[in-house]
């Protein structure tokens, strides 16, 4: 709003118009894109972080689990960009903790706007910063040898894929960052949640491999189904169950948490 409009406000005594939700979430996702100007440290979860693992594990596991590191790299890479952005996940509730902490937070909610628009704006962002860790990782796994036999669009079907059920898991973190006191405990308590579901999964190896009980976990993990999905997707592999059992689970988080979420929101203190 310029000065001169400004000033006709003030003369007629006018309000100005409430903004539209999309117009508020598109401000708190530019907002977010600001604070990552003048932090680009904000992303290095989303550049070394996927390099790192795809390297590590591919490199570290590809002779001894299938004989040769361009073997296991056909068989990883879907694994390793199901792991990589599921843990990214977890920053967008500590983001929220960060803002709670500092006062940030309870300036928003006096604001005449949609209320879930300083929720959705990050989301939104958050949804780029997993796409981007995505695009990294295919790219470099396609200059060591990586070989989708399901070509660019079951790719982009994967990635479209694992960026819905991301926005789902943030939904979680955003719930635990309106109850937690700390960024601190926050990150423990996510990673004490992710790290065993993303291990304990098909991210690795082959479920068949591993013992009964074990498997049996394994098999129920949403990690696991994302991941099948995921790589059958990469490869042309993919059933329509696989890709449902995802979306199901997708449906399930947004269903429980979503309102959860909006209630502490509005009720925080």
């Amino acid at each position: 709003m310029n000065n001169k409009t400004l000033r006709e406000v003030l003369a007629t005594g006018e309000r100005p118009k409430k903004p539209s939700a999309l117009s508020a979430s598109l401000t708190f996702g530019w907002r977010a894109l600001l604070k990552i100007k003048h932090m680009p440290e904000q992303m290095f979860d989303v550049t070394a972080m996927p390099i790192i693992f795809l390297l590590m594990f591919t490199y570290l596991f590809g002779g001894s689990i299938a004989g040769s590191t361009g073997d296991y790299l056909q068989f990883i890479l879907p694994g390793i960009l199901v792991m990589t952005v599921t843990m990214i996940t977890m920053y967008t509730g500590m983001a929220l903790n960060s803002d709670i902490t500092k006062g940030v937070y309870d300036r928003f909610r006096t604001l005449p706007i949609w209320g879930p628009s300083v929720l959705v704006g990050g989301l939104l962002i958050d949804v780029v910063r997993f796409a981007m860790a995505s695009v990294i990782l295919i790219v470099l796994g396609m200059i060591l040898g990586f070989q989708p036999d399901a070509g660019v669009w079951g790719v982009l079907a994967a990635i479209g894929l694992l960026l819905l059920f991301a926005f789902s898991l943030s939904w979680i973190w955003i719930a635990l960052a309106m109850v937690i006191r700390t960024e601190q405990t926050l990150a423990g308590v996510s990673m004490m949640v992710i790290m065993p579901l993303t291990f304990v999964s098909n991210v690795f190896v082959d479920p068949d491999t591993l013992p009964g009980w074990l498997q049996s976990f394994v098999d129920v993990n949403p990690i696991s189904l994302l991941v099948t999905a995921v790589r059958g997707l990469m490869h042309g592999t993919a059933t329509f169950e696989d890709i449902g059992w995802v979306i199901l689970a997708c449906i399930i988080i947004l269903v429980i948490f979503t309102p959860v979420t909006m209630y502490l929101y509005r009720n925080k203190e």
